[in-house]
């Protein structure tokens, strides 16, 4: 049985660690923009309190989700504490987890 963790993980399963939690972070950005551009005005403007409801759920079930990612990440790829203390706040913010994604897809590239 092969190590998955640390230093140990094979390029191929880095490169999908990473490839998995920069595929998260584009839909949890997503659904943070759809939360905040779309359903808050639908609540505020429209009275339709539901909006928030539904994308607030997905958008937190998202994070959640992406924080298990860069634990991963974490371990397996593995990313420094820097990279992760960056990711994580990138994902409090609106167009965060855009940004971190080209560095991701840099870093990602110069290991390759």
């Amino acid at each position: 049985m092969s190590e998955t963790f640390g230093t140990g993980a094979s390029s191929s399963e880095r490169l999908r660690v990473i490839h998995r939690l920069r595929l998260v972070g584009k839909l949890e950005g997503v659904s943070y923009l759809l939360l905040l551009g779309v359903a808050m005005p639908l609540k505020y403007l429209a009275g339709m309190p539901l909006a928030v409801r539904i994308t607030g759920s997905v958008h937190g079930a998202l994070f959640i989700l992406l924080m298990i990612c860069l634990g991963l990440a974490w371990r397996r790829a593995p990313l420094s504490p820097r990279q992760v203390v960056t990711v994580f706040i990138a994902s409090l913010l609106p167009f965060g987890p855009f940004l971190i994604d080209r560095r991701l897809e840099r870093d990602a590239a110069a290991r390759a």
